[in-house]
């Protein structure tokens, strides 16, 4: 007589983070993450004119309005980064516009800044992605 057999329960090979990695660590993550997000904007609020040329150089239309809103991301993006408010929603805005921007200005892969700056656009995504998916952590407004 054949008899049905449950299969085997899959174990949890990975291990929870250390209390102090599941603290802190998301917290420095953002703060490690936004600085790259506020300089930008700044730098594109400071001296606009260079940035309009690179966009329209590209052909996208309306360089102003991408640029306004190139600014918008990086300085609210990163602000809000920082402090942790709506840092899932934040997080997958400031991925969608990096991946948006390597997808768009980095894309001769033949020259090796633009290869390299390719796929730090797409290591950035990659991290937002995890923030995304795992939240602001204990520091942040979302916690209250």
């Amino acid at each position: 007589m054949l008899t049905a057999t449950r299969p085997a329960k899959a174990r949890n090979t990975t291990t929870a983070p250390s209390p102090i990695v599941a603290t802190y660590g998301p917290a420095v993550g953002r703060l490690l993450t936004a600085p790259l997000f506020l300089l930008s904007g700044i730098a594109k609020l400071s001296d606009p004119a260079p940035f309009l040329a690179y966009i329209a150089s590209v052909g996208l239309p309306f360089p102003t309005l991408a640029l306004g809103i190139a600014i918008l991301v990086e300085l609210l993006g990163g602000a809000l980064l920082v402090v942790g408010y709506k840092t899932r929603y934040v997080a997958a805005i400031i991925a969608g516009f990096t991946l948006a921007t390597a997808l768009v200005f980095h894309t001769n892969l033949a020259d090796q800044t633009e290869f390299l700056f390719f796929f730090k656009n797409l290591a950035i995504t990659g991290g937002l992605l995890h923030v995304v998916a795992f939240g602001g952590g204990p520091f942040s407004i979302d916690r209250r």
